[in-house]
């Protein structure tokens, strides 16, 4: 018998893992965890580009619309969700495939989460509010003066991730990065991980083209329902965060829409600069599904 795999599936936005994915996952019979910090979320569907109706009917799909926005949902709920679904789907299979972008998501799967003391969410919901009343610099300054060893290698431009640092810093009165230095845990089933790439050209045009189909599918209309929960942090997202700028004022609407294809750019290059750290990916064009599946066969899938 095969051993039991798990085959990460991971990327930047729009490199085009969701359907390399479900073309693997169809190809051996199995299902689809997604490892994605936003599309959870029930509410977010053109913001966070869900796969289409006709993605997610062609192969099951987990870890998609199954939250709602006021829950909170971090690294640690994906590794219990993930690990259940895998356990699960392995039953009755001898593979199971995760897709997704968001790198903290993938590696708690792969190797579990540091044993980290809970913030009181008094002091979370303080920062959060310092976050909405002054905005990032405020953010970064203060995890710069409070937690400098967070800020000199931590993600400076990702507002959730620099909330949760400083909240720990004032509920512990340790940099966070002190719990991150635990062993992997094992797992019950071997790992694949697969790093879906572009050439930076090809990226950076599909991303732009991306965002403007998002507006004519209905973005705008659809951060504008959200607007009135635009402090949770399942919207401190690209996205949402320059539209709602928009709509408070802050810059024009062309203003709001260009910033959201510069971000996401960003974001994808910080998506490649975790992925590329990180160890055994393979590195594949998307459109290399003959090589994939050759590779996929050599490792004795």
């Amino acid at each position: 018998m095969h051993q039991q795999t798990a085959i990460i599936i991971a990327g930047p936005t729009a490199a085009g893992k969701t359907e390399l994915a479900i073309r693997i996952a169809r190809q051996l019979d199995t299902e689809i965890i997604s490892a994605d910090a936003r599309q959870c979320y029930r509410e977010l569907n053109i913001g966070v580009a869900r796969p289409a109706p006709e993605e997610l009917a062609a192969v099951p799909h987990h870890f998609i619309a199954s939250h709602g926005i006021t829950e909170r949902i971090n690294a640690a709920v994906f590794e219990q969700f993930a690990l259940r679904e895998a356990e699960r789907i392995l039953r009755d299979r001898e593979h199971v495939v995760l897709c997704g972008g968001t790198g903290l998501y993938l590696r708690a799967f792969c190797e579990g989460m540091d044993d980290m003391p809970e913030v009181p969410e008094e002091i979370r919901m303080t920062v959060e509010a310092m976050y909405q009343a002054e905005g990032l610099q405020a953010l970064q300054a203060a995890v710069a003066f409070e937690d400098p060893r967070f800020a000199q290698d931590g993600a400076m431009d990702n507002p959730a991730r620099i909330i949760r640092a400083l909240s720990f810093v004032r509920a512990t009165g340790r940099s966070i990065r002190t719990f991150q230095r635990r062993q992997p845990a094992a797992r019950p089933f071997r790992i694949i991980k697969l790093l879906v790439d572009r050439p930076r050209a090809e990226l950076y045009d599909r991303i732009n083209r991306r965002v403007t189909y998002m507006m004519e599918e209905g973005l705008w209309e659809e951060a504008e329902g959200l607007f009135t929960h635009r402090s949770l942090q399942a919207l401190q997202t690209v996205g949402y965060r320059e539209l709602f700028d928009h709509m408070e004022g802050r810059c024009t609407r062309e203003a709001a829409v260009d910033l959201i294809r510069q971000h996401t750019r960003n974001y994808a290059k910080r998506q490649l600069t975790w992925f590329q750290k990180e160890t055994g990916m393979k590195v594949f064009h998307p459109g290399q599904f003959d090589e994939i599946m050759k590779y996929l066969a050599s490792q004795g899938i």
